[in-house]
């Protein structure tokens, strides 16, 4: 079995210097928090047999509008909205300055 030699890459700095770098940590970390709502009230739905249908009725608003919310490419999406599909499923929607 050959042995595997790992170079040293310490002086490549963290991803969050390489993302500082580059101007886009911001716009990263913005999708990827929307991407995990996403994912999480797509779990969410299942976890309580909500078609889109049905989810899009609850929250007053259109098919259009949830899969807008579920995408998680899709960054146009007010707080409001996020905290009545939330609710919808049982959660709350918490946001805070760091």
């Amino acid at each position: 079995m050959t042995e595997m030699k790992f170079r040293d890459l310490s002086h490549l700095g963290t991803l969050d210097d390489f993302l500082d770098e580059d101007g886009i940590r911001e716009e990263v970390t913005l999708r990827a928090i929307k991407s995990v709502i996403a994912l999480q009230l797509r779990q969410a739905m299942k976890d309580r047999n909500l078609t889109l249908s049905a989810m899009a009725a609850e929250m007053d608003t259109s098919r259009a509008q949830l899969n807008r919310v579920l995408d998680p490419d899709a960054a146009n999406v007010t707080l409001e909205t996020l905290s009545r599909a939330a609710k919808v499923v049982g959660r709350g929607l918490k946001v805070e300055l760091v």
